[in-house]
């Protein structure tokens, strides 16, 4: 009997999971991404994060704005990971849209 060779296990999980979103770039903790991006501070970040999701203020609802909906933020358990590509992707859409 012949031993066939195996495949390079990279190759088997899109064969095995078509519908997988590709992979991204990697995930920091936000004292990571400040030290990796020194223009945004580590409370900065915290703002932005605590900012994402929809709030309830003195006059209603507030909109999150944007973060977590182009999958910037990933939340594992209390963790909170940033992808570094969709993050500087969110701050170029925010430049472009003349937002302050």
């Amino acid at each position: 009997m012949q031993l066939q060779p195996r495949s390079k296990p990279a190759a088997a999980i899109p064969a095995a999971y078509p519908d997988a979103a590709p992979p991204t770039a990697p995930l920091f903790t936000v004292e990571q991404f400040a030290a990796r991006q020194p223009a945004f501070t580590a409370a900065a970040l915290r703002n932005m994060i605590f900012k994402a999701d929809t709030r309830l203020g003195s006059k209603g609802k507030i909109a999150g704005n944007g973060l977590k909906e182009c999958g910037a933020i990933v939340r594992v358990g209390r963790k909170v990971l940033i992808d570094e590509g969709r993050f500087l992707e969110w701050i170029r859409t925010q430049s472009a849209k003349g937002n302050p």
